[in-house]
């Protein structure tokens, strides 16, 4: 089976045009300020519009209010909302019922007892993101290239397809799938020359690297 890929943090029309043009699933747009690529709703609506109907339009937020998530479903008209916070499964169904997307829930992983968490979250979204719990510290839920063991997902079963994410690259992502069975990768800082700079060779890189694992 072929995985698929999210080509997440996409903030100029170069870096979204060679996901597209590498067959990317998914790419994401992060519209929390406090990441290197945070980009406004109405940027990112400017931006996206290009892909609509080509891969699924991701909006990334994190603990994310009434106003920010209706502005985002307004304006930029996601098909899925990621919930990369401490986001509740209660609140998991109020964004879903003020914008009418699909769902994707982060669950931050380091160790066999992080997946418990998955159990009570698979009922409300479409898909779980298994990403790496990034370092003490760390004022960013993701995005900062840490990875965990891939191999703790290997035999796991879930009801809908779900990411793996966290420290993934061109050169380690088809291990990554090989290793823990995924059929959705996620890349934001791998296929970068510097925090929130795409490169677009990296991206088909990555890409290529996906389809041919």
């Amino acid at each position: 089976m072929t995985a698929h890929a999210k080509i997440c943090g996409l903030t100029t029309p170069d870096a979204l045009d060679a996901a597209l043009a590498g067959g990317a699933a998914f790419v994401g747009a992060v519209v929390f300020p406090k990441s290197p690529r945070h980009i406004e709703p109405l940027h990112a609506a400017t931006l996206f519009e290009r892909a609509r109907g080509k891969a699924k339009i991701v909006a990334v937020t994190v603990d994310a209010d009434d106003a920010l998530v209706t502005e985002i479903a307004l304006i930029l008209k996601p098909d899925l909302i990621q919930l990369h916070g401490s986001e509740t499964r209660e609140r998991a169904e109020q964004v879903r019922m003020l914008t009418g997307a699909g769902i994707i829930k982060a669950l931050p992983i380091r160790t066999h007892e992080d997946f418990a968490a998955a159990d009570d979250w698979e009922p409300f979204a479409d898909h779980l993101m298994f990403d790496a719990r990034p370092p003490e510290g760390s004022d960013l839920p993701g995005g900062v290239g840490a990875r965990f063991d891939w191999a703790l997902l290997a035999g796991k079963a879930f009801r809908h397809p779900w990411f793996v994410a966290g420290g993934l690259t061109p050169d380690n992502v088809g291990e990554a799938i090989r290793m823990s069975g995924a059929p959705l990768v996620d890349v934001s800082s791998g296929v970068e020359t510097a925090p929130g700079v795409k490169d677009a060779a990296l991206i088909a890189a990555f890409l290529e690297a996906t389809r041919s694992a």
